[in-house]
Formats: C-alpha cells, structure tokens, sequence
C-alpha cells in the first residue's frame, strides 16, 4: 500500500520542479528538468487522484458516525463511502504501476533487425513478412519507419534487413519483440502441401546518442570497398561502402545502400553504438536477472517467443501463453498491440510482485 508520506512526496517534488523550471536557468538544465517534469506529471495526478479519494472516504466516515447528522444524510453518506471504497484499490493500483522503476531506453527510438534463420527460402520470405508487419504497426502508431539496409533474396524475400523507427515510446513496445519469431505454413514452392517450420531473428535495440555510448575512435577499423548488387555485379564505381569493426567487442557492421560514403558511415555508426549500447544493457539486465526469473522482454536473441501458424490462423506468444486466432491482422499490423499490451501487463505484475517480495 502506498503510504501518504509517498504521495506528498511525489506531489512535492512535482511542486518543486515547476519552481525550478519557473526560476529559468541554462538551457540543458531545463531540457533535463522538463523530461523529469514530463515523466512524473501523471504519477502526480494519479497521486494526488488517490490523495484526494482517500480524503474524501475520512470525510463520508465522519459523517456516517456523527450522529447530529440527519438519517438521510448518513444513508447517502454510507452509500457514497461503499462507491469510493470500491473504486479506491483500482486507483491505488494504477499509481502502484506507474510509480514503477522506469526503463530508461522506453523514450528511445528504436534500431530494428530482422534476418532470415533456418529455413533457407521460406525463412526469407517470412521474414520479408515480419518486416512489413513492423512497417504496418509503425504506420499505425504514427512513427516514422526508414530502411537503412536490405539484403533481398531470390525469390523476393530478405536475408537480413536494418530499419530505424522513430516516434513517441517506440522502444517501450517494440522491445517485446527481440527473439526468434517461427512460422508454420505451406511453402509455395511445396507441390505436396506439406506444413514446413521455418524462423527469422528479430533484434530491436534502443537508439543510442553519443552520450549513451562513448565509443573511442582508436577503437575502431573502418574498411571501405564497393558495394554489390544481388548475382554480385557492382551497384556503383566508387568505393562508397563501409565496413566497420569494433575492435574490442568483435562488432562488425556493413553499410552500403547510399551511394555516398559518408551517408553510409554515418547510418553504420548509428547502428554500432545501438549494438554496443545493448550489449551494455544486456549485461546490467544480466545481472538483475540472475537475481529473479524475468523472461518477458529480456531480448534474449536465441529465445523462441512467439509461433505464427498459417493453416491454423494462429498467433501464440510462448512467453505468456497467450493465443490469437487473428493471424491477419496480425500480419496487417492491427493485433500487434493486443500482445504487446498483454506483455506490457505481465511485466508490470512481474514487477509489482517483485516489490512485494522485497516489502
């Protein structure tokens, strides 16, 4: 239960921050200030919803006791105390939920990867299909979706595929998504109709600014060759795509669809600290997972999350048991947030028992 002396706190530290950002100050002083400002506003009204509920049962109880009171009055009284107690834990709940230890990459926008696993051409083709379903979801949800690079298949499918999706809480839903994705269904190169099982990996990483991820040139091996098209002929004459390797970590990351050399290297580098970034994270989530088991949305890219069945027009996300039998809106994009909402839910409640566990 969340004690007064927690709200007041939230109430006052919100109070606070207005004062601050009143009083002016230096420019990135109030861009954190505001960010800060920003996060805690509707923890403070769902604070201060709670407050004012709380006070409003103390104010029915002493009416329903006080016995001056006419029989009416603390008839209505008693009534209206029965509706506020019932509303009173749901409130309670939701200010439990989003005074949560926040992620701090949610705000960020996202670096997705989707690559073909075993399967060979329905892999590939699959994965094409997942691809279009983050673009679709993108769309829905208002980001903006842009390729940075895409290596196609024969039969137009994709071996592996880099995209950059910006937008309000991109990182936040779409970081359910890392794993390996599987798919049951009748290839269309299958003369017998028989079901073949197929995959495609699926990495999304938070966008990393240079202040997220300090990377030292030194560090660095930037190799520039000329880029290839599919059947390797040679997509131009310069020497425009770059190869970058992370010495360190052992990171390499190829860019070549512009056909200026420094567009590529500014695309790869974005992708680099992206990675280096995630593994950081990875490694910190490492550790606290070691001290509970939080399967939902640990990234893990080896981890089988989700079976999408085409005969059976089905969709089951392994991490929570939870069936769709709405396989084209999922692949439309539409039902995306059905099971990213659920895994958002699960989550939470991993988390508020979690509390409960060390209160």
């Amino acid at each position: 239960m969340i004690s007064e002396e927690q709200i007041e706190g939230i109430l006052k530290h919100l109070a606070e921050l207005e004062a601050t950002m009143a009083a002016g100050g230096s420019s990135g002083d109030f861009v954190r200030l505001s960010k800060e400002y920003a996060e805690l506003a509707p923890v403070a009204k769902k604070a201060a919803a709670v407050r004012d509920m709380r006070a409003e049962i103390a104010e029915l109880g002493a009416m329903v006791v006080d016995q001056a009171s006419d029989d009416e009055m603390r008839t209505l009284a008693t009534e209206e105390m029965a509706a506020a107690r019932q509303s009173l834990p749901a409130l309670e709940d939701e200010l439990q939920i989003a005074m949560l230890p926040r992620d701090a990459a949610d705000t960020k926008n996202a670096i997705l990867e989707v690559r073909a696993g075993t399967g060979g051409d329905e892999a590939a083709l699959f994965a094409a299909d997942l691809l279009r379903m983050y673009q679709r979801y993108a769309e829905i949800n208002g980001w903006k979706f842009e390729m940075m690079s895409l290596s196609a298949s024969e039969l137009g499918g994709i071996r592996d595929a880099v995209a950059e999706i910006t937008g309000q809480g991109v990182f936040a839903k779409l970081k359910y998504e890392s794993g390996v994705h599987r798919v049951q269904r009748v290839p269309e190169t299958e003369s017998q109709g028989r079901i073949h099982t197929s995959a495609a990996t699926v990495a999304v990483l938070p966008e990393a600014e240079e202040i997220d991820i300090d990377i030292n040139p030194s560090d660095l091996r930037i190799d520039t060759y000329r880029a290839q098209g599919a059947g390797g002929q040679h997509v131009n004459k310069t020497d425009s795509a770059i190869r970058i390797t992370h010495l360190p970590s052992g990171i390499v990351v190829t860019q070549q669809d512009s056909k200026s050399q420094h567009k590529n290297r500014a695309k790869a580098m974005k992708v680099l600290r992206a990675r280096l970034y995630d593994v950081e994270r990875q490694m910190v989530d490492g550790a606290r997972a070691s001290a509970r088991k939080e399967q939902v949305g640990s990234g893990d890219r080896s981890e089988r999350i989700r079976t999408y069945n085409f005969p059976q027009g089905r969709v089951t996300d392994h991490r929570i048991n939870l069936t769709l039998y709405k396989l084209e809106k999922m692949m439309s994009g539409e039902a995306v947030d059905e099971v990213v909402n659920a895994l958002i839910a699960e989550h939470q409640a991993n988390l508020l028992a979690e509390l409960d566990d060390h209160g």
